[in-house]
C-alpha cells in the first residue's frame, strides 16, 4: 500500500468511509417510534452521508491547518483496527435491528414484525448513501470551481472564503426555488384536492340547527372535507340520550372553511355571527377549537365532550390550512396562529359582555398544531379580569413556547414528561398512565390540562440534539419508551425527526395518536361535567374510540 496516500475503500478515503458506517450503526438502535424497513433503510444512508460528510470536513480542516499527515504504517494499521471494530459492531447491531423494533412494537401493543428485512435495509441504505455521495462530490466540484476562478482575483484564503458563501447561496437558491418550492406547490394542490374527496351537494345539510344549511351564513362546500365531516358526523340528541339514559340537546358545531374568505378575521367574524345565530351563547359550555394543520379535528376528543354535558355544548373551529400539521408547521408558520388569535379574540371579546350568570363556561382546546396555534392565542395578561374557565391541549408540538415556558417552572424532581407545576391548582398534565391527581392542592378557578404521551416524538423532540441528549433522554424512561435509548451525536435527531414523520402509525394510547380515554379524563378534570359516576364514566371509555378517526358509538 502506498504510504504517501490515505488508504482507501471503493475509491473513497477510510476512515470518512469508517465514520459513515459507524453512523450507520447508531442509526439503527431504536427510538420512540418502530421504524419499517425502508424508512430504516433511508434513515441509514442519510446518517452514513452525514458520518462521511463529517470525515470529509475533518480531513480538510487538518489539511488547511497543515498538520502532519497520518499515512505512515501504524497510522494505516491503526485505521484498520477502527475499521474491522467497526464493522463487528455495524453487523451486531444488524443482527439485533429486528429484537430492537420488536421490543419497542411490544411497549407500544403491536405485534411482532417476523421479517428481519436486513437485506433490505442495507441495499437500500447504500443506495441514499451512494446519492449523498454524488451531491457531495457535485459541491465540492462547484466550490473548486468558484475558488480557482476567484484565485485570479484575490488572494487564496480569501477566495475560499468567497467561494464557500457563494456556493451556500448558490445551494439555497437552487433547492429552494427548484426544488422546495416546486415540491410545497404539489403537496399544496394533493391537500387541497383531498378537501373534497366527498360530493358537498350530495349531504347539504337540511337542518337549519346545523351550519351550512341554507339558513346559515357559513358555504357547505368551501368547508372541505375535515370540516363537512366534523359538522355532519357529530352525535345528535337522539344518539347521546341512547347512551346515556339521560334528555339530550343537539350539540352545536360550527366550522368555517378557509376557502370561505381569504382574511382570518373575516372568517372569525364568521364564526361568531353563526355562534349568534345559533344561539350557541346559551348553552353551558362553549368550546374554541383550533384543528390540525388540514383542518381535521379528531372525533375521539369532541364526541366525548358532547356526551358528558348531554349536547348543552357548543364548538367552533377556523380551518387555516389544508396542509398536513409539519408541512404547515414549517410553510405556514404564521397561518395557524393569526387564525387562533382572531377566533379567540373574536369568541371571547363578545362573550365577555355577556352577563356571568347568563353565558356559557368557555373553553381552549387543540390537538398537535392546533394546541400550538391555540396556545399563541391563550394571552393570560388579556384574560385576567375576566379568565376563561380552561384549557384542553393535546400533543403540544415542541415549538410551544407556552408549554415550554410552563416546563421550564416544573417542581424540582418532577418528571420532564410529566412535570408537576406548583401545587396543581392550575396546570396539570396528564398522559395514558394517569397524573391528573397528582397534585397538593385542588383546582382552582381556572384548569389547565396538557395531555401528553412521552412516546410523542411531535412533543419530545428538540432542535438543539444534534450535539447534546434531550432532556427526557437524561431521566428514566417513562412506561411507553424503551429504557436502553441511546444518544448519538447527529443521528437521534435524524431518528426523531424520522419518528415524527410516522408518529401516527401506532395504536391509540400511543406516539401522536390519542386515545378517547385519555381525552374523557382529561375532559372531566377540566369541564367539571355533572351527574356523572366513575362507573359511568368508565363505562363512556368503553363505548368511545376504536380505530383513528372514530368517536363514540
Amino acid at each position: 500500500m502506498d504510504q504517501t496516500q490515505p488508504p482507501r475503500i471503493m475509491g473513497l478515503p477510510l476512515m470518512p468511509v469508517i465514520l459513515a458506517l459507524s453512523f450507520f450503526a447508531a442509526s439503527l438502535t431504536p427510538s420512540l417510534i418502530p421504524r419499517p424497513w425502508g424508512m430504516q433503510g433511508i434513515l441509514g444512508g442519510l446518517v452514513m452521508g452525514i458520518g462521511f460528510a463529517i470525515g470529509q470536513l475533518a480531513r480538510a480542516i487538518w489539511g488547511w491547518l497543515a498538520l502532519p499527515r497520518l499515512y505512515g504504517r501504524w497510522a494505516v494499521r491503526l485505521q484498520m483496527v477502527v475499521g474491522i471494530a467497526v464493522a463487528i459492531l455495524l453487523i451486531r447491531t444488524l443482527v439485533l435491528n429486528s429484537t430492537w423494533q420488536n421490543q419497542i412494537r411490544a411497549l407500544l401493543q403491536m405485534l411482532p414484525t417476523e421479517e428481519a428485512h436486513t437485506f433490505g435495509v442495507v441495499a437500500l441504505a447504500m443506495v441514499v448513501f451512494a446519492v449523498t455521495v454524488v451531491i457531495g462530490m457535485a459541491v465540492q466540484r462547484l466550490f473548486n470551481l468558484a475558488r480557482f476562478a476567484l484565485y485570479r482575483l484575490m488572494p487564496a484564503q480569501t477566495a475560499n472564503v468567497m467561494a464557500l458563501i457563494a456556493v451556500i447561496i448558490a445551494i439555497f437558491t437552487i433547492t429552494n426555488r427548484g426544488i422546495v418550492d416546486p415540491a410545497f406547490s404539489a403537496v399544496d394542490a394533493i391537500f387541497q384536492t383531498a378537501q373534497n374527496l366527498t360530493e358537498p351537494e350530495a349531504d347539504t345539510p337540511t337542518k337549519d340547527w346545523r351550519v351550512g344549511s341554507t339558513g346559515s351564513g357559513i358555504d357547505w362546500a368551501s368547508m372541505g372535507k375535515p370540516g363537512r365531516d366534523f359538522v355532519r358526523l357529530g352525535p345528535d340528541a337522539q344518539a347521546i340520550s341512547e347512551l346515556t339514559g339521560r334528555p339530550a340537546q343537539n350539540p352545536i358545531r360550527v366550522y368555517v372553511g378557509r376557502a370561505q374568505d381569504p382574511d382570518p378575521q373575516t372568517r372569525a367574524r364568521i364564526a361568531l355571527d353563526e355562534l349568534i345565530r345559533l344561539r350557541a351563547f346559551e348553552r353551558s359550555v362553549l368550546i374554541m377549537a383550533s384543528p390540525t394543520g388540514t383542518g381535521w379535528l379528531d372525533p375521539g376528543s369532541h364526541d366525548p365532550v358532547e356526551y358528558l354535558h348531554d349536547g348543552d355544548i357548543a364548538t367552533v373551529a377556523v380551518q387555516y390550512s389544508h396542509l398536513q400539521s409539519p408541512v404547515a408547521l414549517v410553510f405556514e408558520t404564521t397561518s395557524g396562529l393569526d387564525q387562533a388569535q382572531a377566533t379567540v379574540r373574536t369568541v371571547y371579546n363578545y362573550w365577555k359582555t355577556l352577563p356571568d350568570d347568563a353565558r356559557p363556561a368557555l373553553y381552549i382546546h387543540g390537538l398537535s398544531l392546533g394546541a400550538w396555534s391555540s396556545m399563541s392565542a391563550f394571552n393570560i395578561l388579556q384574560i385576567l379580569n375576566d379568565p376563561i374557565n380552561g384549557a384542553l391541549w393535546a400533543g403540544p408540538p415542541f415549538p410551544s413556547q407556552l408549554w415550554q415556558q410552563i416546563n421550564d417552572n416544573r417542581e424540582p424532581g418532577s418528571p420532564y414528561v410529566q412535570p408537576i407545576i406548583g401545587d396543581g391548582n392550575l396546570v396539570r398534565y396528564a398522559s395514558q398512565f394517569g397524573g391528573l391527581d397528582d397534585a397538593a392542592a385542588p383546582w382552582g378557578d381556572m384548569r389547565l390540562v396538557f395531555l401528553q404521551y412521552a412516546s410523542d416524538p411531535i412533543v419530545f423532540f428538540e432542535t438543539g440534539s444534534a450535539f447534546v441528549a434531550p432532556q427526557w433522554m437524561r431521566e428514566p424512561a417513562a412506561p411507553d419508551v424503551w429504557p436502553d435509548l441511546t444518544f448519538t451525536p447527529f443521528v437521534t435527531q435524524l431518528q426523531l425527526a424520522l419518528d415524527m414523520a410516522i408518529a401516527t402509525s401506532v395504536p391509540k394510547g400511543y406516539g401522536h395518536n390519542y386515545a378517547a380515554a385519555d381525552y374523557i379524563d382529561a375532559w372531566v378534570a377540566v369541564t367539571k361535567p355533572e351527574g356523572w359516576s366513575e362507573a359511568q364514566i368508565e363505562s363512556l371509555k368503553g363505548n368511545c374510540g376504536g380505530d383513528w378517526g372514530l368517536g363514540c358509538r
